[in-house]
């Protein structure tokens, strides 16, 4: 039997409602849980500070709860010595009563109000944050302004714990608004501006690719790795870029020309075009580059689009040279670097699977 239109409108008025109370359900048991785990951490906190607790004292805190509440989770010693750090590190930002050292036998569940610097860049997304996202975010930043930023964007897009990690240790927040460009004098629109610098970072992670040294005639396997670990590339980017395709080809006057990469970013509304080089920067890439550019934007751009980007992925660069190189060309353009796993810094190794990993697990 044919489901009337009306009927089908009805199922998924009533889905979208279920899934939007689950959601919120949800939100607000992971606020409740971080309300909780900040009271005790405030708590355990405290007590260390007057009565000098040591961890023993937590240890055998840990063993009791787990007799008096069979089969609770969450309430280890180590998770409860995450919680002091979790309170300790938003202390200083958090608004706390005047009652925290007088009752010491008493944990209080009020809500987490946070100071009014920090309150407007918040709101309410800091509860939508897992406690073990919190924690990477703590122990992997180092100034407000960092764990904020890394909030936020947990937040807006959707990350996950492991690619979350993979933003801390490529230091995103560094290098979002770093990259070498000539936005300034080739976008006026300020708010597109000011996306735009937001859009790019100077130096991309490609954890997932593993080439040896390697030299301009590489390029190509360089694109087909990519373009095979597009989803992963695509996580470097940001959540705001789609995918068009690779060797795009453009016909000007009868001869055609092939594009390297080519995304469309929904934030900024317009075609983004990555041209891969394996070797150093050269300032001959820009008329290449300026050259596609308005070629896009003549024969491929909607006429509701902004102008078309071009950024140029090299192995290394040399930004004065980048930034003499920018002079006269009227479309926008920025230069980055890429690092790929076989020259991965000390401090990441362990953290990110080796190649032979990586190979079983795109296999």
């Amino acid at each position: 039997m044919e489901l009337s239109k009306s009927h089908l409108e009805n199922i998924k008025a009533l889905k979208s409602a279920i899934l939007q109370s689950r959601y919120r359900a949800a939100t607000l048991v992971n606020k409740e849980l971080l309300t909780l785990y900040f009271a005790v951490g405030k708590f355990i906190s405290q007590k260390i500070k007057v009565e000098k607790w040591g961890a023993k004292v937590i240890e055998n805190l840990s063993a009791d709860l787990q007799v008096e509440l069979p089969g609770l989770r969450g309430f280890s010693a180590t998770n409860m010595k995450r919680m002091r750090l979790f309170f300790e590190s938003w202390e200083e930002h958090s608004i706390i009563g005047p009652t925290v050292l007088v009752q010491l036998e008493v944990i209080d569940l009020e809500e987490i109000t946070f100071r009014p610097t920090v309150s407007a860049q918040l709101k309410k997304i800091f509860f939508e944050l897992r406690f073990s996202h919190h924690l990477e975010i703590i122990q992997g930043t180092q100034h407000i302004e960092e764990r904020i930023f890394y909030i936020q964007k947990t937040a807006s897009e959707f990350w996950s714990l492991n690619t979350l990690k993979n933003h801390l240790n490529n230091q995103t927040f560094q290098k979002t608004g770093s990259l070498p460009n000539n936005f300034s004098k080739t976008i006026t629109n300020d708010e597109i501006r000011q996306k735009a610098l937001q859009s790019f970072k100077d130096e991309y992670l490609l954890d997932f690719i593993n080439i040896q040294d390697s030299d301009e005639k590489d390029e190509r396997v360089l694109e087909s790795e990519i373009v095979q670990n597009i989803k992963k590339f695509l996580m470097s980017l940001g959540s705001d870029f789609a995918f068009i395709g690779n060797q795009y080809r453009l016909i000007v006057e009868d001869e055609e020309y092939f594009l390297d990469l080519l995304f469309f970013n929904r934030r900024l509304q317009s075609l983004v075009v990555f041209e891969l080089k394996t070797g150093k920067f050269k300032p001959e890439y820009m008329g290449k580059m300026n050259f596609y550019l308005s070629a896009l934007d003549e024969y491929l751009k909607q006429p509701h689009e902004q102008p078309s980007i071009g950024i140029i992925l090299c192995k290394e660069k040399k930004n004065k040279v980048v930034e003499f190189s920018f002079r006269d060309f009227n479309k926008a353009m920025g230069v980055s670097t890429y690092k790929t796993s076989s020259v991965l810094p000390a401090a990441y190794k362990g953290v990110l699977p080796d190649v032979e990993t990586l190979k079983k697990l795109m296999d």
